[in-house]
């Protein structure tokens, strides 16, 4: 059974709410989660990203995720992204500090995949960047998605009428990258949770493996 810590930290805005999800043992890696958009109730405790965090958690990643301005206990108020990522970086920060030498995944569900792509562009131009991307009903179409690598993993849900599928293909398309539909599912995967979970579990511990 995982351990779960509360923590708050200094935002560019004031306080960041923060959860901190540990595995049992050392930890591997470092996962860091993005909850979709503040402004249409989107939390650090949507199903998706707590999915997310389950997930990397029982992969043996050190898990945190936060809510973003304007959301729960955390201060300042939306940035449309801009913001958010500033706040992801020092996340970062502190994770690495905690944990030096661990590599880092990022993960983000809608609002929350367009903020981890730009923070993986800004990881890059630093010459440090993310051991590798989940996104999940990624925000193509919705918010201007930068590209990201093409180990990337993306999952999404057939019936999604709130970024639909075809948005995603028209961005994945040019990079090249593989889209995971899962029939039947909503932009919520209302029902198909554990399909998400079993996904990126395999697909991680595969490449472990290879």
């Amino acid at each position: 059974m995982n351990i779960q810590h509360k923590f708050t930290l200094d935002g560019h805005a004031g306080k960041m709410q923060c959860l901190l999800d540990l595995p049992d043992g050392e930890p591997r890696g470092i996962a860091l989660v993005a909850h979709p958009h503040p402004l249409y109730g989107g939390t650090m405790e949507n199903k998706v990203a707590q999915t997310l965090a389950r997930t990397f958690v029982n992969l043996g990643y050190a898990t945190a995720r936060f809510n973003f301005r304007g959301v729960g206990e955390s201060e300042g108020v939306h940035d449309d992204g801009r913001g958010e990522v500033d706040d992801m970086a020092i996340m970062y920060e502190h994770m690495r500090a905690q944990y030096p030498g661990l590599p880092v995944a990022l993960s983000g569900f809608s609002f929350g995949t367009f903020v981890q792509a730009q923070f993986q562009q800004r990881l890059i131009a630093e010459g440090r960047p993310a051991e590798r991307l989940v996104l999940v009903g990624t925000a193509a179409g919705k918010w201007p998605m930068p590209p990201v690598p093409e180990d990337s993993i993306l999952i999404h849900g057939e019936l999604d009428d709130t970024i639909t599928l075809q948005e995603v293909y028209d961005w994945a398309r040019p990079l090249d990258i593989p889209v995971i539909v899962i029939p039947g599912a909503d932009h919520f995967f209302h029902r198909k949770l554990g399909h998400i979970k079993n996904l990126v579990a395999q697909m991680w511990r595969r490449d472990i493996s290879a």
